[in-house]
């Protein structure tokens, strides 16, 4: 594929509750585009108002693509995100439409746009099970230095408490009999079919940010957030759901060992956590135009900066305006 064959795809990233929903879509309005949705847990049917999933009068009429598509019950990976999302893509640009790619989840950001080839996840239970425990039973950091013995420069880039990415690291290694970093190196061979934007929303001052989110909080407890999550706690098949900030929170509240009071600051506070995770992901990544926004930032203001950004780029030489 020539860089003139490529496909355009304008993204808009950022940290939770800083405008991305709203930016998409009137960044789609503007050059007739559709969304596709990059958020890790709006993808599952059924878990909408802790995801804050837009609403239709939020979508305000402009397509919305890879939102509550995937049972709530299922595994999804990144592998699972690429292989839905490409062609929707494609299908969005063969009918003369923009791809406007919204969400927070860096990983599936990068791998897309990037064109990270991942096989169809191939997982081990037992494998899994047994690094669990033995990190369980010795601590993150032991579990994290078996990483470094097999792969240290996988085990220097991945903290030693994100047990995720740690035992999927070391369940890579054992049965690829490669390090964790040389399939990544090998995954990113084929070049992007993709000329993208990159346009990031971020806070000048955190606390703005912050408080954005506690507010965001309280909007979704009105919407029904703990009747909804209280529905997916009475399933036991659900357990995806439990990894959804506002959800997991919500168990001592139904298990009457907490109040609910102390439950939503919870969910508050590792909201504000999650936003600190992803800034420093996308913080990390040189292609991202920011915008910065204040306190009195209008819609209509944050809309002029994005179209700003974008008339400074050459995305528009690929036929979307």
């Amino acid at each position: 594929m020539t860089e003139a064959t490529k496909i355009p795809v304008l993204a808009v990233v950022g940290p939770t509750a800083s405008g991305k929903t709203a930016a998409g879509v009137m960044l789609s309005q503007c050059y007739h585009g559709e969304v596709v949705s990059a958020d890790s847990m709006q993808i599952y049917e059924g878990l909408d108002i802790a995801t804050a999933k837009p609403t239709p009068e939020e979508m305000c009429g402009i397509p919305h693509h890879l939102i509550g598509c995937v049972p709530m019950d299922a595994n999804f990976s990144v592998a699972d995100y690429l292989a839905l999302a490409k062609p929707v893509i494609a299908d969005i640009h063969r009918r003369g439409k923009l791809p406007v790619l919204v969400g927070g989840a860096g990983m599936y950001v990068s791998s897309l746009l990037s064109n990270v080839q991942l096989a169809p996840t191939r997982q081990d239970a037992r494998l899994r099970a047994e690094f669990q425990q033995y990190a369980a039973a010795h601590g993150n950091e032991a579990l994290h230095q078996k990483l470094a013995q097999l792969d240290p420069e996988a085990a220097a880039a991945i903290h030693p408490n994100n047990l995720v990415r740690v035992v999927r690291a070391l369940e890579v290694c054992i049965l690829t009999g490669k390090t964790f970093t040389a399939c990544k190196a090998e995954s990113r061979i084929i070049p992007s079919p993709y000329h993208s934007l990159q346009i990031g929303l971020m806070y000048e001052d955190r606390q703005v940010l912050y408080d954005r989110i506690d507010r965001r909080v309280d909007e979704m407890v009105r919407a029904g957030m703990v009747e909804e999550a209280h529905a997916v706690y009475q399933n036991e098949a659900l357990r995806t759901a439990y990894h959804a900030i506002g959800y997991k929170e919500l168990i001592p509240y139904f298990e009457n060992t907490m109040p609910l009071g102390e439950c939503l600051d919870k969910i508050k506070q590792e909201s504000r956590r999650y936003a600190k995770r992803q800034l420093t992901w996308f913080r990390k990544n040189p292609d991202i135009q920011w915008i910065i926004l204040s306190k009195f930032d209008k819609k209509q203001e944050i809309l002029e900066k994005c179209k700003k950004t974008i008339a400074n780029s050459d995305l528009l030489c690929y036929n979307i305006s």
